[in-house]
């Protein structure tokens, strides 16, 4: 997997393991950043929940449209040269944050961050397989798993940070003018909380200009040390033929699609009176315990999954989350809010699990089915949409019944799978390796 040569030398091959991790941490940031980002363009534009949805719509619609050209880039160019691309575009669409707030256009907010989606799918297309393939081969699993708790210490740190930055002062300072001072006060109010989304953007653009001069270093070393990928010829439209690709994918759709949408209503959810009735600033800090579970119970899913079976820990894992969906949907107060909050720990192992067993069962290719369920991460733009318009007609506790509902169809996923003859497509831990990373 790595030349003999290069893995010979083992502080530079460590030294490119650890820049490859960075990014995983960098893209978790940043998708979890679009959390608190909800709440503040809510605000701002004054959305409903279905329009301050089209912010994950705009984000995540990147997989399923940029997956396919991001592979032959990534085969073209090669992964450290794939991953400053991605990197570089990642930048672009920070920097045009300001640009979209300068003019107060949502619709322009919504453009930025689908080009920086479509960079953080380049670089999982290109960090996914370095990370499994920068040392040796009995290791890989490890240095994957590795890489992914970095992504999912993203994840924490991002909603903390973020409404600290976005959710406070400007729109969400009350004010007791009245008249003609109460509209010049909404507009300072305005103009503050465009410029907080500024800065936080702005700080990303350095964060990651940082990242793309320390993987600049490496780049050449990264070519070396994993030759790109051969152009695929085996599409992914033959997955198609294959009942159990469609069924993983549409797995894969709605866990994303719940995962997401939970996460997108978190911070309004918790803000509600009959909840915790505490400030969107406090309340997007608390998602972070929501990402904080799923990072801490990957690590706990990894040991449960070297003692039980992945189909039956999936069904479980599936049904309670569906049942603590449907308390969320008819409580209040804490209970509601720490069972919303919990989700997050039964969701760490859901994905993996989808894509490997899938991958088991496939009769079409491991390279064919995987790039078909990398694309069905879809399922993060649209399903969002859907608890948007439930949450406009009916509240966000109704809304939570999406996610149930798409947790209950995994939990029959995973009932179904058990019973499933294993097709042995061979190398499933490799290929899945070679996967995005969620």
């Amino acid at each position: 997997m790595v030349d003999e040569k290069v893995s010979g030398s083992g502080n530079p091959l460590r030294a490119a393991f650890i820049a490859v991790t960075t990014l995983f941490f960098a893209w978790g940031f940043i998708t979890a950043m679009i959390d608190p980002l909800i709440p503040s363009v809510r605000a701002i534009f004054n959305l409903s929940y279905t329009q301050s949805m089209l912010t994950q719509f705009a984000f995540f619609m990147s997989y399923g449209i940029v997956s396919l050209p991001g592979a032959a880039l990534v085969a073209r160019l090669g992964y450290g040269r794939s991953i400053l691309v991605a990197l570089i575009a990642m930048i672009l669409g920070c920097l045009f944050i300001p640009v979209a707030t300068s003019v107060q256009r949502y619709e322009l907010v919504l453009v930025a961050l689908f080009i920086i989606g479509s960079g953080i799918t380049v670089l999982q297309l290109a960090a996914n397989p370095l990370a499994a393939a920068l040392g040796p081969a009995n290791r890989s699993h490890f240095r994957l798993t590795f890489s992914q708790a970095f992504n999912s210490l993203g994840t924490v740190i991002a909603p903390y940070l973020g409404s600290m930055l976005m959710l406070r002062g400007g729109v969400f300072e009350s004010s007791g003018a009245t008249g003609a001072a109460t509209a010049a006060t909404a507009a300072a109010g305005r103009e503050a909380s465009l410029h907080n989304i500024d800065t936080s953007f702005l700080w990303i653009a350095a964060m990651i200009t940082l990242l793309a001069l320390f993987i600049w270093r490496f780049s050449g070393r990264l070519n070396r040390s994993v030759p790109p990928p051969a152009p695929a010829h085996d599409s992914v439209l033959n997955a198609l033929q294959s009942r159990w690709a469609l069924l993983g994918a549409a797995a894969i759709f709605l866990y994303v699609g719940a995962e997401v949408s939970i996460g997108s209503m978190m911070i309004n959810f918790l803000h509600q009176k009959e909840v915790l009735n505490v400030p969107l600033d406090k309340a997007g800090q608390l998602v972070s315990l929501y990402w904080m579970g799923a990072m801490v119970g990957r690590f706990v899913g990894s040991a449960l999954l070297t003692r039980f079976r992945a189909t039956a820990l999936l069904g479980l894992a599936a049904a309670f989350a569906a049942a603590l969906c449907l308390a969320v949907s008819q409580g209040t107060g804490m209970m509601a809010a720490g069972c919303a909050i919990a989700v997050g720990l039964v969701n760490s192992i859901m994905f993996p699990t989808i894509f490997t067993i899938t991958l088991e069962r496939t009769t079409a290719s491991a390279a064919a089915t995987s790039g078909f369920l990398c694309m069905a991460i879809i399922g993060g733009a649209l399903l969002p949409q859907v608890a948007g318009r439930i949450a406009d007609a009916a509240g966000l506790h109704t809304a939570f019944l999406i996610p149930m509902l798409a947790y209950a169809a995994i939990s029959v996923f995973a009932m179904a799978a058990a019973k499933a003859r294993v097709a042995g497509v061979g190398q499933v831990a490799g290929n899945a390796a070679g996967n995005v990373a969620h």
